[in-house]
C-alpha cells in the first residue's frame, strides 16, 4: 500500500545517484569497505548511501546514512542523512527502523522543510503494514492517528492529499473488520453480537463503502429476532440512501416476503439515525 514522493530537493539527490549508478558500477567515494568509516567525510558517506539506494540496496544505504548521524551529529549532513535513513529503511520494509528515524527527525528538526515528509513516512510505516481484514487492527488505528497528524499539521504540504486518501482507505478497512466479525456471528445465529458489530458500522463508519451491507445485515438479524420495527427502519434508511445497491434488493425481498415495508417504525436507535440522515433532524 505504498506510493509517495520526495520533496524536490530529495528527488534531485536520488535521481543524481541513480544516474551515477547507471553510468558505472564503481562505487563512488568509498571504494575500500574495510577502511574505518571515521576516515571518510560526511559527504563521502552520504554519497555512498545514495549510491546503494540507487542500486535498490536500501538496507545497506540506510546503514551509511546512520553512520553520518553517528559520526557527524548536529551537522547538515546528519539532518539530510536522517531523512534518507527513514526513506531507505521504509523501502527496505524495515518499518520499525523507518519509524524511529522519522520520529528522531521530527524531534530534532520539527520546523524543517522535510518535517512534513518525515511525518508522512512515519504514518506510512504503520499504513503499509495494514494486512488483510482478518488481522489485528491495532496498526490501522495507529496509521489513522499518524495520517491525521500529516493532514492537520501540514495541510499545505504535497503529502496532505495522499494522507487523506490513505486515511479514508484505512477507515474503510476498520469498517471491513467490523463487518467480517458481524458476518461471523450472524452465520452462527448469534444475532445480538452481530447487531452490535453492524450498528458500529452504521453509527461510526457511515461514510464507508460497508454501510449498505451493514443495514441489510441488520434487517436480517432483526427479522431473525422478530424485531420488525428495527428491521423496517433499517430498510427505510437503506432505501433512502442506497436504493441502487444490491443490498437494497436483498433487504426489500426479506421484508416484503414477510408482509413488511421499508419504512421507519417504532422508537429505537435506528429511528434516530433515520431522523438524522433522512430528515436532517440532528438531535
Amino acid at each position: 500500500m505504498t506510493g509517495f514522493g520526495f520533496r524536490s530537493g530529495l528527488t534531485g539527490a536520488v535521481l543524481l545517484a541513480m544516474s551515477l549508478g547507471a553510468c558505472t558500477d564503481k562505487t563512488p567515494g568509498i571504494d575500500n569497505v574495510d577502511t574505518p568509516m571515521e576516515n571518510f567525510t560526511a559527504d563521502q558517506i552520504y554519497e555512498r548511501g545514495e549510491y546503494e539506494v540507487s542500486k535498490n540496496h536500501y538496507a545497506v544505504g540506510a546503514k551509511y546514512f546512520a553512520e553520518i548521524e553517528r559520526l557527524y551529529p548536529y551537522s547538515d549532513w546528519a539532518k539530510r542523512g536522517l531523512i534518507m535513513q527513514a526513506f531507505a529503511q521504509h523501502k527496505a520494509k524495515n518499518y520499525d527502523e523507518s519509524r524511529q528515524a522519522a520520529q528522531r527527525f521530527l524531534d530534532f528538526y520539527p520546523s524543517d522543510d522535510d518535517a512534513a515528509y518525515a511525518q508522512y513516512l512515519l504514518a506510512l510505516s504503520y499504513y503499509d503494514q495494514i494486512d488483510e481484514v482478518g488481522r489485528d487492527q491495532g496498526l490501522t488505528f495507529q496509521a489513522l492517528q499518524a495520517l491525521r497528524q500529516v493532514i492537520e499539521r501540514y495541510p499545505g504540504s504535497p503529502y496532505a492529499k495522499s494522507a487523506m486518501m490513505k486515511f479514508d482507505l484505512a477507515f474503510d478497512h476498520l469498517a471491513g473488520k467490523e463487518m467480517e466479525v458481524g458476518r461471523y456471528y450472524l452465520k452462527r445465529d448469534h444475532f445480538a453480537a452481530a447487531i452490535n458489530r453492524f450498528r458500529t458500522v452504521v453509527e461510526q463508519f457511515q461514510t464507508t463503502s460497508h454501510t449498505p451491507e451493514a443495514l441489510e445485515r441488520l434487517v436480517e438479524a432483526y427479522l431473525s429476532l422478530g424485531l420488525t420495527d428495527e428491521a423496517q427502519t433499517a430498510g427505510a434508511i437503506l432505501g433512502h440512501n442506497f436504493r441502487s445497491s444490491e443490498w437494497y434488493d436483498h433487504a426489500y425481498k426479506l421484508l416484503t416476503d414477510k408482509g413488511l415495508e421499508m419504512k421507519p417504525a417504532g422508537n429505537n436507535w435506528l429511528s434516530a439515525i433515520y431522523r438524522q440522515t433522512v430528515k436532517g433532524e440532528w438531535l
